[in-house]
């Protein structure tokens, strides 16, 4: 089967939960399909000189768009931020607009028979023209509806709140839209397929998981510090600095009042100067920008925090964080979508809960330690990438005989 991935962010190196999924899922493919990727990137980016000969060395053909989205800052995104308000599509939406994606899509659809089209976000079917033949299979990363909802909850300045609650009603309506336009529509938890089902009205959904690499995450072993907490997370995504100011504002000045020899390890990628700055002022907390391997931090903290108050899909982060033998404090939010047991798996605590249950990891590590490790044979056998990739690829399967049966 030849498949066409279109994606609004070209997932090597992988430096988000997004890339590691796409990629992972893809590579796992390829060794069965014919598998063609259009990315888009900006042509002096690390992606745009890493990508081609990795992605073809590993069986996939690269077809890399030199189209840069927006900066979500600055004078510009303000001007498009405001010009925005008086359209009713969602602004992100408007951002991804590219004519150069589409003249791509457009051009692999009249050189090449394409089996099945899949984007790697909704609004990307904009970019596979009607006349384009194939089924559309979406991945719903997150459910954006449920993302912006989230937003508009927790904002407590009263501008930010209303552009939230606006974008949270733009997108559900184009949500609706664009989910019943897709062939399928793949959600990464069940809790997502169940939403897409009952409230966009989309009956074809199938669910494929976030996944690790079993392999790859048994070397990140210890020995650990059980004072390190560890924050792992993009730094460029809203939800993920949410939590860090959360982390910063309120739970990690209680844990260090507790424990002033805790310490705070903040990992991930395009940390924001303002962040940057703050921690260089911060005792105690440390902030590593864009490492290229997160297993020394996996295997030396002592615990991981996720005390996400906004978020949709499930995070690779716990269970990169379980596979490695890393024990878990996270929000119900952090842990939501995973098949994961509070209490058995890992320690569930709010925000208002978060910096007692840290305390007690610390000062309890071989009881935290017992619990990661009986969680980590669980999160092994059921995440695995090999697996997943089977269940992706019996979902194109379907797409496709759906197609012609139809016709």
């Amino acid at each position: 089967m030849h498949v066409a991935v279109v994606d609004g962010d070209v997932s090597y190196p992988t430096t988000s939960g997004k890339r590691l999924r796409t990629l992972n899922l893809l590579l796992k493919a390829a060794r069965r399909h014919q598998i063609t990727y259009v990315g888009r990137c900006a042509a002096d980016s690390d992606e745009a000189r890493r990508a081609p000969g990795f992605l073809r060395d590993h069986g996939i053909e690269p077809i890399l768009v030199f189209d840069p989205q927006p900066k979500k800052s600055g004078a510009a995104f303000c001007a498009r931020a405001a010009a925005n308000l008086w359209s009713g599509v969602p602004l992100t939406v408007a951002m991804h607009q590219s004519a150069a994606m589409r003249a791509a899509v457009s051009k692999l659809a009249r050189q090449s028979r394409v089996d099945v089209w899949q984007v790697e976000w909704p609004p990307y079917l904009d970019m596979i023209g009607e006349a384009i033949p194939g089924p559309r299979v979406a991945v719903a990363h997150n459910v954006d509806t449920l993302l912006w909802r989230r937003y508009y909850e927790t904002e407590r300045n009263v501008f930010k709140k209303a552009f939230f609650g606006m974008q949270w009603h733009r997108f559900r309506r184009f949500e609706e839209r664009a989910f019943r336009r897709a062939a399928r529509v793949i959600a990464v938890t069940e809790k997502d397929a169940g939403l897409i089902r009952d409230a966009f009205g989309q009956p074809n959904v199938d669910v494929v998981d976030n996944g690790i690499d079993r392999a790859f995450f048994a070397s990140a072993a210890g020995p650990r510090d059980p004072s390190r907490i560890l924050y792992l997370g993009a730094l460029d995504w809203w939800p993920n600095l949410d939590a860090v100011g959360l982390l910063l504002d309120r739970i990690f000045p209680r844990v260090r009042d507790l424990e002033p020899g805790a310490t705070l390890a903040i990992v991930g990628r395009r940390p924001p100067a303002a962040l940057t700055a703050r921690v260089r002022h911060t005792p105690g907390v440390e902030l590593h920008a864009d490492v290229a391997d997160v297993r020394p931090f996996l295997g030396g903290c002592g615990v991981m925090a996720v005390p996400l108050r906004i978020g949709g899909g499930s995070r690779l982060k716990i269970l990169e964080a379980l596979a490695s033998g890393l024990p878990v404090v996270a929000s119900t939010i952090g842990a939501e979508g995973l098949l994961l047991r509070a209490g058995v798996d890992y320690v569930r605590a709010e925000e208002d809960e978060m910096a007692q249950a840290l305390v007690r990891a610390i000062r309890a590590p071989g009881e935290m330690q017992e619990m990661a490790q009986r969680a980590r044979g669980g999160v092994l056998e059921m995440y695995d990438w090999d697996a997943l990739a089977m269940k992706l690829e019996a979902s194109w399967e379907r797409s496709l005989q759906m197609s012609v049966t139809r016709r």
